[in-house]
């Protein structure tokens, strides 16, 4: 198993974390793909971390019949998953409440994006890790980087694969350490091909889809630059906090009930706010037009679906009312101080440009010392 030395924080560097803090603190094991070996560096520290006389336990580990890494359990003790049954099937789930009754010092999860059986107390396994963590629990957790809600546009372009179970980016970069666990794609396929990965029938599906050395060299790509970006953002947030709060940039994007692809556009202007470590606004720009009583139940619920996606990438989300479009978004600009206005490509035909000014035109003419920049989406 490889994994990035150069940066990576050791176990005893946790350790010293841990006695230093009263809060539950989070690691995170980020790959580019299944395989690469997370689980097995989670399991490899919590052993570790046990000789050293840490209480460690394993709230959820998923091997997938590795077993390679299903010997690195060991003696670590484990918390017995819970069980649910639904529509007729049993399904096995961390059992939160055994480990927060338990308390030990460090608890292990694998599969930080996992969607929990339904009638779970939370939905996401990354809320039950929250409430761990809450609790003053240490956690080591592993996670795909394709997984991360503002890579999903990403991620389907270079790989045509949707991916469904997500998380916020919020969850990630509020890690305390994050440990890039990096394998080269001829390595990784060597390990699909010799059945380290998955059974062969699997193995053999994956080879022929989502497992190509083209994707795999794609993923590994946005993780490193994912990374970087991570330990780039804590240096500005450092600065910043140092900074006065009012030399901050601040971000917005205007929706409407006809914003074409609006999550696209969100999740865009999202990663935009993050390199500039600036405040964001999801903003539903209410004219008379989108009144409530003028859209269907079905648009109502996609605006909120959209606002609701805004808050889980770290956005603001709001709701400003105007007679028209462009002067309510100047009004917003100014009242609270946006620097920059993020818009998607119009998708007005060509002829409309002689009808008079669009809505791009009226907000250039209508704002100042404001940067508006159209994303393809």
């Amino acid at each position: 198993m490889a994994t990035s030395e150069q940066t990576r924080p050791t176990p005893e560097q946790f350790l010293h974390l841990i006695r230093r803090q009263e809060r539950g603190r989070l690691k995170v094991y980020l790959g580019s793909s299944a395989g690469v070996g997370k689980t097995y560096a989670m399991l490899r520290e919590g052993q570790r971390l046990r000789q050293q006389g840490v209480d460690v336990v394993i709230g959820l580990v998923e091997t997938h019949g590795r077993k390679e890494t299903s010997e690195q359990i060991g003696d670590l003790e484990v918390v017995p998953p819970r069980t649910i049954e639904y529509r007729g099937v049993t399904l096995s789930e961390m059992d939160l409440d055994g480990i927060l009754s338990r308390r030990p010092t460090v608890c292990l999860v694998d599969e930080l994006a996992h969607t929990n059986a339904p009638g779970s107390r939370f939905g996401k396994r990354y809320q039950d890790i929250e409430e761990l963590l809450r609790a003053g629990i240490h956690v080591i957790t592993t996670v795909n980087v394709q997984h991360l809600e503002s890579l999903y546009d990403d991620v389907e372009r270079a790989t045509g694969v949707k991916v469904k179970e997500r998380l916020p980016d919020r969850v990630l970069a509020e890690a305390d350490q994050i440990v890039n666990v990096d394998i080269s794609a001829e390595d990784l396929l060597e390990r699909l091909k010799a059945g380290k990965v998955y059974p062969p029938e699997r193995a053999e599906r994956a080879l022929e889809n989502f497992f190509t050395s083209a994707n795999l060299t794609r993923l590994r790509e946005i993780t490193m630059t994912e990374v970087a970006h991570l330990i780039d953002r804590r240096g500005r947030r450092a600065e910043a906090d140092r900074a006065s709060p009012s030399a901050a940039e601040r971000v917005m994007v205007g929706l409407s009930s006809l914003s074409p692809n609006a999550p696209a556009l969100l999740r865009k202007a999202a990663r935009l706010a993050d390199r500039l470590n600036a405040p964001w606004y999801s903003v539903y720009i209410q004219t008379p037009a989108e009144d409530l009583t003028k859209i269907d139940a079905a648009t109502q619920r996609m605006i909120g679906k959209n606002l609701e996606l805004a808050q889980q990438l770290g956005g603001i989300p709001m709701t400003f009312r105007g007679p028209d479009v462009a002067s309510t978004v100047a009004a917003f600009a100014r009242e609270y101080g946006i620097k920059v206005i993020v818009m998607g490509k119009s998708r007005q035909p060509w002829y409309r440009r002689f009808l008079g000014e669009s809505i791009l035109e009226r907000i250039l003419r209508l704002t100042e010392d404001v940067d508006v920049m159209i994303v393809d989406v």
